[in-house]
């Protein structure tokens, strides 16, 4: 009997192994991530490393290559007018921040900052079936991403609301997590009112030159830290967005300018950002101050020595490149990114800042040259701030005439700070002291101290 005719190869084979390799390809890009922040301590807990091991970080950022998707990096989201306002962050300080949560089966989470809904589906995968999470987000675009990626992973369960973070969501709440994955510089009200008496708050604090993530348990009438890391994050959008001291400065009609410029304070106070504005593009003139220092001591020394002794004490601060900005007394750039910084004071709607003397220019970087040159540093006076020039520059030179100390506020170890926060209608039992910072802010004071 012949043979009949070979019959013809299955037309979808080669599409089936086509997805079967792209599909072992992923799984094995995201476990080598895994391996390595396991390997660098990053992960400790059988279920984070879990969830991290089960949630596919790929299904939250479609259209980014797979090998950028699972390395260890922060990736951007959404750009408005030249500056990221939301991203997907960095698998190490997610990794590190839901181990300060602490989360467990059956636990009811508030998450604000959605972003890709990566996150809220890690924690959803933690808290499992008997638990639950509420991710919220200020823009309907990244809602609307977050949904449909949470969907595509399985966890369609996870409640994602559009709205202001700062007011929290009162329908779900009491919760036995907040978490915050973009940085604030205040407490807001509703925060303590929407925690469970035995629940856990963390979020990126924001104490102007500085972030850090900070975990926060009840003990009576305020919060005290039981975990601190540091971290940089994105600022918190919305209604609360000026509480911790933090303005966005500009003309008004010119919200590019508006959302590169930003004033940070230590304490907060009103500002009439219009007023600051219009002095900071005005007539200036500089005081010469006798100090020669190179930019890194200035950042690292005296800028903390002032945030402890100088309630005024700001930071201005550019996101990026603007020639409306280029004018302005710059002394810090990060290396890799548009961003610049200077420092001083603020008081009465005027400011003062520190500069670098006439015909210098701002080195390329802070990190290189920069950490060995000396320059005589300079006080900018703008507008009718003279007092408060003056009174930079006795600060100055005060910090010189006092051996020019670096304070431990811009790099504390992790494990020996602490953190209290008392709301301000709640008195506030304590009083500066060495080694204990306290600020006001707009809803409560927050009182920071170093452990032996």
């Amino acid at each position: 009997m012949e043979a009949g005719p070979a019959p013809d190869p299955d037309p979808d084979l080669p599409r089936q192994n086509g997805a079967h390799h792209r599909q072992a390809h992923l799984a094995a890009l995201q476990q080598s991530l895994v391996d390595q922040l396991k390997a660098r301590g990053f992960l400790r807990t059988a279920r984070i490393e879990a969830a991290f091991r089960s949630v596919p970080r790929h299904l939250f950022l479609p259209g980014v290559p797979p090998e950028e998707v699972y390395r260890d990096q922060v990736i951007p989201l959404k750009v408005v007018d030249g500056v990221c306002v939301s991203s997907s962050s960095q698998p190490a300080i997610m990794a590190i921040m839901l181990e300060q949560l602490e989360l467990e089966p059956g636990q009811h989470v508030l998450e604000i900052g959605a972003a890709s809904g990566y996150n809220a589906a890690l924690m959803a995968h933690i808290v499992g079936e008997s638990g639950s999470v509420v991710t919220i987000d200020i823009d309907e675009d990244l809602v609307e991403g977050a949904r449909a990626h949470l969907a595509a992973a399985g966890y369609g369960h996870v409640q994602v609301i559009c709205g202001d973070g700062a007011l929290g969501y009162p329908p779900a709440a009491p919760y036995d997590r907040i978490i915050l994955t973009v940085a604030s510089g205040d407490i807001a009200t509703p925060w303590y009112e929407q925690l469970k008496p035995d629940g856990r708050l963390l979020l990126p604090l924001a104490l102007r030159d500085a972030q850090f993530s900070v975990a926060f348990e009840r003990h009576g009438d305020h919060l005290e830290s039981v975990s601190v890391r540091c971290c940089a994050f994105m600022l918190l959008r919305g209604s609360f967005t000026e509480a911790g001291g933090i303005f966005a400065l500009g003309p008004g009609s010119e919200s590019d300018v508006s959302s590169a410029l930003q004033l940070r304070l230590n304490n907060y106070q009103a500002v009439d950002v219009a007023a600051l504005y219009r002095d900071l593009t005005g007539p200036w003139y500089d005081l010469p101050s006798g100090v020669l220092a190179s930019l890194h001591e200035i950042h690292y020394g005296f800028n903390s020595w002032l945030s402890q002794r100088e309630p005024a004490a700001c930071s201005l601060v550019a996101q990026r490149e603007h020639a409306a900005l280029a004018e302005l007394p710059w002394l810090f750039k990060v290396a890799g990114l548009e961003t610049r910084a200077t420092i001083g004071l603020v008081a009465d709607n005027h400011i003062a800042l520190l500069a670098l003397p006439p015909a210098r220019r701002l080195p390329a970087s802070s990190n290189g040259e920069s950490k060995q040159t000396a320059y005589e540093i300079m006080v900018r006076c703008f507008g009718g701030a003279g007092y408060l020039a003056r009174h930079l520059l006795a600060l100055l030179r005060a910090w010189d005439a006092a051996g020019r100390p670096a304070g431990w506020y811009l790099f504390p170890g992790d494990e020996r700070l602490r953190l209290r926060v008392y709301p301000l209608h709640v008195p506030c039992p304590e009083e500066p002291a060495p080694g204990r910072l306290i600020f006001t802010r707009r809803w409560s004071r927050l009182v920071i101290e170093r452990q032996a």
